[in-house]
């Protein structure tokens, strides 16, 4: 049983929660399954909006999949959740995505 059945079953046992839910949509975004990543990571943000690491990835995920305005807006979330929590490192980061997508939709990718 691979990882992702292992987290799948977990969830299918009521075992829900906004970490499982982050290392599900990490785990299907490594293995190249951005559709199937989004309403997990749309669920962990969802459910601890000061998880910045899981806006962070939510908003990797939308880039990764084209929609790139939606990937704006969560980065552009994420970063208020992460000064909200003190989380100086994920806001820089989520910055420097932000310009990228910002980038992307000047040049109108």
């Amino acid at each position: 049983m691979s990882m992702i059945d292992n987290l799948l079953a977990m969830l299918d046992a009521g075992q829900d929660s906004a970490l499982l839910r982050f290392t599900l949509g990490s785990q299907l975004l490594k293995a190249g399954e951005v559709t199937d990543a989004l309403p997990h990571l749309e669920a962990a943000v969802r459910q601890d909006p000061g998880y910045s690491a899981a806006w962070k990835l939510y908003g990797k995920a939308l880039h990764e999949a084209g929609q790139l305005v939606a990937a704006r807006d969560v980065y552009l979330q994420g970063i208020s959740a992460a000064e909200q929590q003190g989380d100086i490192q994920a806001v820089r980061e989520m910055k420097v995505f932000l310009k990228r997508v910002d980038k992307a939709l000047a040049a109108g990718d």
